[in-house]
Formats: structure tokens, sequence, C-alpha cells
């Protein structure tokens, strides 16, 4: 681990302040683990209250100060609060409700996304000044669209030092490839992206698949760096030898990305299951957002039940709980090709709880895979209900292989998912890209 003095002094910038409210800024909160709050600094343009567990110094870049008067007062005119991001206004939200079914109106939703993430950028003199003051060693940021892209390396060149990029999903590839804004969209992302990728003497991805894709694609390397887990999540593997009445699954985590339907199909398998004798229930805890908005699909089976959203500190009880977790992914092309190489940041807290896992997703995306490299559980790979029911049933009735399973996670976690250690190659590597060398001297 470094010294305090060998941490590099860090600008993160981000849309997520730091906090425990959602998977990405949970992530971005364990990595930075440890680090000395005098050396530490965000630019953030959601309005979170941000926590100070980690960072104490932040300046929040609200929308109002980075889109341009005439753009501004234009959208508070078609009723955006002029808080929230442009995304959430009321007209735009109301596009993107009915997008969830109709393909016309997706398409004009993906239009006013686009607008708004290429319009210009406002860079007020106090942000300037307080970068400046700051006086960091690198920029940091997990980007995810041209706007935010275009922050950072604005960041970047305004204090004259580095940027690290960390992608987190494969946006780059996917991001308004279906011709927005007749094709300037994509244009604009892959620009915004090569600008940024000229300040950045080294990269960080989520998975080892990306990092070898991402440094052929742009020429630098790259670090995998997946969520960690404090000792909080390391739990004793499950007594088999206590047999319960009905074996519990769970899903934690987020329904959209179509997720709800890879739910919606295990818990149609588990009800032809029950028939056939087999007392399994699945409880799935979701954002209450996502519970609104997709509970619905759900409501006619029988062995689901849709538990409360829990916060951070609630989730390592539930899933010790549980007898079996669930990790999902769509199986629609144009999702698995977005989240193709991502891990989710459950992933590491499913490991380390001491339960087994049912994957059930494309075979090929990053987190199925992580979850074979762990052998810590059952992968489903292909959209086959047949399958599906016959994987559920030897996992609920042979405790031997969820014992075995539930071991082979643990012992993974704890040798790559343990925060310490991740937390300090993580530091290690930021300190190179300050100094800038190559992410390939730590190795």
């Amino acid at each position: 681990m470094l010294s305090q003095e060998e941490f590099p002094r860090v600008l993160v910038v981000s849309h997520t302040p730091f906090s425990r409210i959602s998977g990405t800024a949970m992530t971005l909160s364990n990595l930075f683990s440890g680090w000395p709050k005098d050396r530490l600094g965000q630019v953030h343009t959601g309005n979170i209250t941000p926590s100070t567990e980690v960072c104490e110094n932040y300046f929040h870049f609200p929308p109002r100060d980075h889109y341009l008067p005439v753009q501004y007062y234009a959208m508070r005119m078609l009723g955006w609060n002029g808080r929230t991001p442009l995304q959430q206004s009321r007209p735009i939200a109301a596009v993107h409700a009915a997008a969830e079914s109709r393909p016309a109106m997706a398409k004009a939703y993906a239009q006013l996304r686009a607008t708004a993430d290429l319009s210009p950028i406002r860079v007020p003199a106090t942000l300037t000044r307080w970068m400046r003051d700051f006086r960091p060693d690198v920029v940091y940021s997990m980007l995810g669209s041209v706007r935010l892209t275009r922050i950072t390396a604005l960041a970047a060149r305004t204090c004259g030092v580095p940027v690290v990029p960390h992608f987190t999903d494969d946006w780059p590839a996917t991001l308004y490839g279906n011709g927005e804004l007749l094709g300037r969209a994509n244009r604009a992302v892959q620009e915004a992206i090569a600008r940024l990728i000229r300040l950045a003497p080294l990269g960080m991805v989520i998975s080892e698949p990306m990092a070898q894709e991402y440094a052929r694609r742009y020429g630098i390397p790259f670090s995998p760096f997946v969520n960690c887990v404090d000792e909080t999540y390391f739990a004793a593997v499950r007594d088999e030898t206590d047999q319960r009445p009905t074996t519990e699954l769970a899903y934690v985590g987020a329904l959209h990305l179509n997720r709800w339907k890879s739910l919606r199909d295990i818990g149609a398998s588990l009800d032809r299951l029950a028939e056939d004798g087999l007392s399994v229930r699945l409880t799935i805890h979701a954002p209450e957002r996502d519970l609104a908005q997709y509970g619905k699909h759900f409501a006619h089976l029988g062995r689901v039940r849709l538990g409360p959203s829990l916060a951070s500190d609630e989730v390592p009880a539930a899933l010790r709980a549980a007898d079996v977790l669930v990790h999902i992914e769509s199986f629609d092309e144009e999702i698995r090709r977005y989240t193709r190489y991502s891990v989710s940041t459950k992933i590491p807290q499913y490991l380390a709880s001491g339960r087994p896992i049912l994957g059930y997703g494309p075979a090929e995306v990053a987190s199925m895979a992580h979850i074979r490299t762990a052998n810590a559980g059952v992968i489903v790979g292909t959209n086959d209900t047949a399958a599906l029911a016959g994987d559920l049933t030897r996992l609920c009735r042979d405790r031997a292989l969820r014992s075995r399973l539930a071991r082979n996670g643990t012992d993974f976690a704890r040798q790559e998912h343990a925060k310490d250690s991740v937390a300090a190659r993580f530091a290690a590597t930021l300190r190179s890209a300050a100094d800038g060398e190559s992410v390939r001297q730590l190795t």
C-alpha cells in the first residue's frame, strides 16, 4: 500500500457523487476506500447529496451551470425543473415511459437524449478556479456519455494533468448506434473518446476480456477493476444438513435493461417445478422505481415475491438469508452487446456471501464468465426454459453441489475482490498514471 504522501491528488469527475445509493457510486466509494481525504476532490453533475465517508471536497456542477442560458431557459419552458438530468424532465420522461412498448416513441426518446448529450457545455469561472486550486495530479472518471467525457477532458486540460478513464460497460460501441441525429451522435461519441484517450497514459475497465479488447481498440494499456467488498460481506457457507422446507432464491439488483424478462422466465420455471412437488421461492429486491415500473410482470407468478428495496447496509443480511443467489442478464441482442464486457457490482458481493449462484443470461457476457471462472455457480447461458428448469431442479435438490459452489465463491472473492488488496492496486495504478508510467510496470 502507498504511504500517505504517495497517494496522488485525484480529481474525480462523475454524475453521481461518492455515496451508497447506486452500484456505480458504491463501486467508486469502495475503490477509493482509505484514500487521504485531502488528496481527493470530486466534480459531480447530479443533484444528489454526497457522502463524506470517502471525500469531503466537492464541486457541484448542476445542469443549470453547464447548459448555455438559451438552452437552459428553453428547456425550463418545456417543463424541466433545472435540477435533475434533462432526461428526467416531465415531457422527456413521458416519452421514455411510452418507449417501453412503442418503437416509434423509443426512437423519439433516443433523439431527445442525443440532442441533450451533444449540446454545448458552458464552464463557469468558479469551476475553473476550483479545479486549478485543487491542483490534481490526475483526473479520473467512469464517464458514460458524450457530455461527461467532454467535461472530463476539459478538466484534465484545464489542470494540465493526465486522465484515467474507467469503462464499466461498452457504451462507446453501442451508444447512439441506431443513427440518432443522422449519425452525428455516434460520431460525437467516437470523437469525444478519441480526444480523451490522447490525454490518457492508461485506462481502466471492469473485466479482463474488456481490457484486452480496449487495449486493441484504443492503443493504450487497460487494467481491470471490478467492485470490491469488505469483511461485512464475507459469510460462512450455509450448513446444508439443516434442511429447510423451501429453497429460497434471492435476486438483488435493478430490473432495467430488460433484466425483468429473464427473472420472469425463472419465475415461470419455478411455478412449473412447484407443480412437480419442488418447494422453491424467488424473492426480488430491486430499487423502488424499478418495482413500480416492472412489478406488474410478476403478478401472475405464484413462486415470486417482491421484497423491499434494500439500503446498502441491508444487502449482506439479505444475501445470507437465501439458499441460492440469482444473477440475470438480458438475451436481447442490442442489450447483450452493451453488457458483453460488464461484471455487475453485485457479483463480488454474491461470491463473498457463502451462497451458490444461478446465472441466467447469454453465456458470452463477462459477468457469466466471471461466475464460471470462480466455479461458484450454475450458468444457463441460452434462452432455453427447459435447460433452466433442469438446472434449477439440480441446484435446489443437490445440497452438496450448493456447498461446493458456495465455498469456491468465497475463496475466489477473498483472492480477487477483498477491498484492501483491490484498493491498494487501484491506488498504485493511479499513481503510475500521475507519474506517466505504463500500467504494465505494475503487473
